[in-house]
């Protein structure tokens, strides 16, 4: 495979080299689940994954949850075509199980997260795991047992690095008794910054990677979506009743976007690109997961990767996003 070079930077203290931009696998687990996508074509999201390797991306997220495996096979079936000194990084995550109805259930035990990694490994078709995630802190009261299982898996060589999403301060300081936390992946926009009070501050502090999530607000900022293509989402897609993409934020998110377009306008990019360069300007992000789910999403977004973005550029952008 012929690839173009993007520009790395080391995730927190890892050793891993990672492009700024990453391939996030949630929308290519598709429809069909309480957090699905509405349908989804695997050969597009095959074709997808492929442009956005040769195009330099060099690392997947992916997690078990995503189509409850789906999304794992789907990226298997395309590491499987690509040498192995070739392939990408592979991040997914465990914690989330299939329950009645296709809906999600939360378990952090030990045997579960063991079984969960195997499961992962041979969907992936990887000998290990290049970075494991604990996908969510729930049950609260687990995330000790998580995560030494997690330490358990680093130890027996299942998987290279450990971290965790969704986590907040207290939570970090709890488990990193048991093992150095090495990654977080929290999410973060221009319409979720809550993390930049505590979170981040302490992520850079202690040389944590990060590594964000829906920096484009799950598609409202990528300068696609108007209301009567919000009105005409899949019914199994679980955007159509988020806050994000209804009243009275909605009016809000979309004035937000013409502000995004007007300085994507001035550095000939989209506004989706804009706004993953804001989440990639602050010091304490490595790495941003960009969704694509048709190869013709890919290029308009990598651009973010190398915008430098003005001080009358936020200027613009912020005007009203707090």
């Amino acid at each position: 495979m012929l690839r173009t070079q993007m520009k790395t930077i080391e995730l927190g203290s890892t050793g891993l080299h990672i492009t700024r931009i990453g391939l996030g696998a949630w929308a290519i687990g598709g429809g069909g689940w309480e957090f699905g996508w509405g349908p989804q074509d695997d050969d597009e999201s095959a074709a997808a994954i492929r442009h956005a390797l040769e195009k330099g991306v060099n690392w997947i997220d992916t997690a078990a949850a995503y189509g409850f495996g789906h999304s794992e096979r789907v990226v298997g079936r395309v590491l499987a075509e690509i040498p192995e000194h070739e392939r990408p990084f592979v991040f997914t995550k465990a914690s989330l199980l299939e329950g009645p109805g296709r809906r999600v259930e939360h378990s952090l035990k030990r045997d579960s997260i063991l079984r969960e990694a195997h499961d992962s490994l041979e969907r992936l078709g990887v000998d290990a795991i290049d970075l494991y995630q604990i996908h969510w802190p729930i049950p609260a009261e687990e995330i000790e047992e998580g995560w030494s299982a997690f330490a358990e898996l680093k130890d027996e060589g299942l998987v290279r690095h450990i971290g965790v999403s969704n986590f907040d301060v207290e939570q970090l300081r709890r488990i990193e008794q048991i093992a150095p936390v090495e990654t977080l992946q929290p999410q973060y926009s221009l319409i979720e910054r809550e993390i930049e009070r505590d979170v981040l501050p302490f992520a850079e502090r202690e040389r944590i990677g990060v590594i964000v999530y829906s920096p484009m607000g799950s598609g409202m900022l990528s300068g696609g979506m108007t209301r009567p293509r919000i009105a005409g989402l899949p019914d199994d897609d679980w955007r159509k009743s988020d806050r994000r993409f209804v009243e009275p934020q909605l009016s809000r998110n979309l004035e937000l976007v013409e502000r995004l377009r007007r300085v994507g306008d001035l550095h000939e990019t989209t506004p989706g690109a804009v706004a993953v360069a804001w989440t990639l300007r602050n010091p304490a992000v490595d790495g941003a997961i960009v969704g694509f789910r048709r190869p013709d999403q890919v290029d308009p977004i990598l651009a973010a990767a190398s915008l430098e973005l003005t001080d009358g550029d936020l200027a613009e952008i912020e005007g009203g996003a707090r």
